[in-house]
């Protein structure tokens, strides 16, 4: 692709009609990114420059950049928190930016493109953080923020990175584990002693094989992918060996690997290699070559050795050692084991601790069974835990993760702890813990009672198939374990999302809770009805019934409470709690406040049996955490099913969006007196 200009020459001269273009995007596909791509227009309007914005919403992509307009362009700016494809901009100067920006100050933006660093590519996906510049290169001198991709944003770059790799992780761990479970259940053979196994060469066998392999993938994909989304491209492949490498003990003299926390090591070592690699200055001749030859081979063998030499040999070192101190505590009271060994088995899902302890209840099986039935009552309390969990609190999950949650309880079943990893992947401060506390419970009550399991399995199933003694207790065991895991998990999501007081945290809490996904409520009961019709505007989903002249709340949650009620005077709300959830939970991920003196929360979720729409002001304003610093009074909140088919409630919600920010359009939004002025002013809209 050729560029307009001479990359090296200034971007414009002084009096000439630049050509730009712009991509906008926010993680919900919503507000933001139709309010950023007004306010770019409007911008370059008012400077004396063209440009043309795609929004990437939930719609999907609209005014789509063609390949003639690239090669017309003399910049582009991608303002999104979300990745956003660069590939197709090499050779142009880009500015990548976050959505907030393009809202609140185009113009600069429209200044800084003008100075941005030529693109050169390297693929995948552009960096948005937060004032980071793509291709490369540093930015405009004094520019905050400014050091190229990938590194402007902090916990922000790092959520979007471990939420990319977990994402890609989670198929892998679901087929695999119910291949797994699947082919135990339905190929497997009771043994002598308890125990069950596939014979060799059989179907069953090979359905098992192909699980293994499943599971055996998704540590490396898991690194992949989280290096993928931090490096672009030239990261996949460094990313994706060295989470092998970190997974086979065997490469550095270990009897277990690092499992999924070696894999998040090696999949930001990964990525923040690649990206230092890409900042040094080579030969233009070489250019061509360094994201398919020479990035991933350096990178790939710089992670690789440096994994075996040196993270390697601790991992080692803990493993043996650990193995050495449990042998010592077998003469200890029951329950003190019980809770070690629960605690070591809840802790890394496969990794040296919970193999350390795995191992040693496996080699006393046949002269201490109590041993193995600590272990066995600990292993599934992880992915029975975080599937009760989903159950419990369905609002704080994403509908993938409620999925993988339905998956977990069978593979909890079935004594597979890996089905936990998604969940304690994406959220390791509050999962793990609830994990251990729970898998401590479990162990220590199973060896209080004496329960004993004599085959190196555990899992409700090793007692359906006979190898446990106490089976009763053995269940209370795992029973209580289960309950403590998920009433802990769910308490330290609320707790980390500020429910306590109402307010949701901001977007550095959400990289410490990246479970903390919006939009996802289930079912609770059932009212029927169509969408609101007569007399309503925006195509029927406002009408003066979910209209609020006067908010009596002074605090967003509570702003947020009395719209879901007012909502629920249309009969298009099942349950009010879940509504308001789910509303908070969308606030956790970035606020709905959009500036000017406006706030559309809003959320997909099944408390709504069909899309709702209210308005409300507020006289006095609500402080909504907008980047302009300006208090809401113009609130908008829009409610729609998971499984709606249309999508002409988002169109409606664009359009709002880009009206809004008409001053004059506001200023009759706060005057009208009555709710067939507000509605004849909103009708507007079209």
């Amino acid at each position: 692709m050729t560029p307009s200009a001479d990359p090296s020459a200034p971007a414009t001269r002084p009096g000439r009609r630049l050509k730009l273009l712009a991509v906008t995007a926010c993680p919900t596909g919503i507000a933001h990114t139709y309010m950023a791509a007004e306010k770019l227009t409007q911008a370059a309007e008012a400077l004396g420059h063209d440009i043309k914005v795609e929004t990437q919403g939930s719609i999907g992509a609209e005014n789509v950049l063609t390949d003639n307009d690239v090669s017309q362009a003399d910049g582009v700016i991608v303002a999104a928190d979300k990745d956003v494809d660069s590939s197709r901009f090499v050779g142009k100067r880009l500015l990548v930016v976050g959505v907030a920006e393009g809202i609140h100050h185009p113009e600069r933006l429209i200044e800084r493109v003008m100075a941005a660093p030529v693109h050169e590519g390297g693929g995948g996906p552009g960096r948005s953080a937060v004032g980071a510049v793509g291709g490369g290169g540093v930015g405009s001198p004094g520019a905050p923020g400014v050091l190229g991709p990938g590194w402007g944003a902090g916990r922000g770059t790092v959520y979007k990175a471990l939420m990319n790799g977990v994402s890609y992780m989670i198929p892998f761990v679901v087929v695999g584990g119910l291949l797994i479970a699947v082919s135990l259940a339905l190929g497997g053979h009771p043994r002598p002693d308890g125990g069950l196994v596939i014979p060799d060469g059989t179907f069953w066998k090979h359905v098992n094989d192909i699980g293994v392999i499943g599971f055996t993938l998704m540590v490396p994909i898991l690194s992949g992918y989280i290096a993928y989304a931090i490096g672009d491209r030239p990261a996949l492949v460094p990313g994706m060996i060295g989470g092998w490498i970190a997974n086979t003990g065997a490469l550095y003299d270990s009897k277990s690997g690092a499992g999924f926390i070696g894999a998040i090591v090696t999949g930001f070592l990964a990525g923040y290699l690649v990206l230092w690699i890409k900042r040094i200055r080579v030969p233009r001749f070489v250019r061509p070559i360094m994201p398919i030859i020479v990035i991933p081979v350096v990178a790939t063998s710089v992670l690789g050795l440096f994994f075996i030499y040196v993270l390697g040999r601790p991992i080692a070192w803990v493993f043996e050692h650990l193995t050495g101190w449990l042998d010592g505590l077998t003469g200890t009271s029951a329950a003190l084991l019980g809770v070690l060994l629960g605690l070591m088995i809840a802790f890394d899902m496969g990794g040296p601790v919970n193999k350390t302890a795995f191992l040693f209840g496996a080699g006393l099986v046949s002269k201490n069974p109590e041993i193995m039935g600590m272990c066995a009552a600990a292993i599934p309390v992880p992915p029975l835990g975080q599937g009760l969990a989903t159950l419990l609190r369905r609002g704080m999950f994403s509908e993938q993760e409620r999925e993988t949650g339905l998956a977990a309880l069978f593979m909890g079943f079935f004594g597979i702890t890996e089905g936990a990893i998604p969940f304690a992947a994406a959220r390791p401060a509050r999962v793990i813990p609830a994990n251990m506390m729970g898998g401590a419970v479990a162990g220590a009550i199973a060896g209080l009672a004496s329960v004993g399991d004599s085959v190196p399995h555990g899992g409700p199933i090793v007692a359906v198939l006979g190898a446990v003694s106490g089976v009763a207790m053995f269940f209370v065991a795992i029973g209580v374990g289960m309950v403590v895991t998920a009433l802990t998990t769910v308490t330290l999501m609320a707790v980390g999302r500020g429910e306590r007081g109402g307010v949701v945290g901001d977007r550095a809490d959400a990289a410490a809770d990246a479970g903390a996904v919006a939009e996802a409520v289930a079912p609770t009961g059932g009212v029927g009805g169509a969408v609101p019709g007569a007399g309503g505007v925006l195509s029927g989903y406002l009408t003066a019934r979910t209209v609020r002249l006067d908010l009596a709340a002074v605090r967003k949650d509570a702003a947020i409470r009395e719209l879901a009620e007012v909502l629920a005077g249309t009969g298009q709300v099942r349950d009010v709690d879940a509504l308001v959830t789910a509303a908070l939970a969308r606030e956790g991920l970035g606020t709905t406040g959009l500036g000017e003196e406006i706030a559309i929360p809003h959320a997909k979720t099944d408390a709504v049996t069909a899309p709702v729409v209210g308005f409300a002001r507020s006289a006095e304003g609500i402080e909504w955490g907008a980047l302009d610093g300006s208090k809401a009074r113009l609130i908008f909140m829009i409610a729609v099913p998971e499984a709606f088919a249309g999508d002409e409630h988002l169109r409606i919600l664009a359009l709002l969006a880009r009206k809004l920010l008409d001053p004059g359009f506001r200023e009759r939004l706060l005057e009208a007196e009555g709710e067939g002025a507000v509605l004849g002013v909103l009708a507007e809209v079209r």
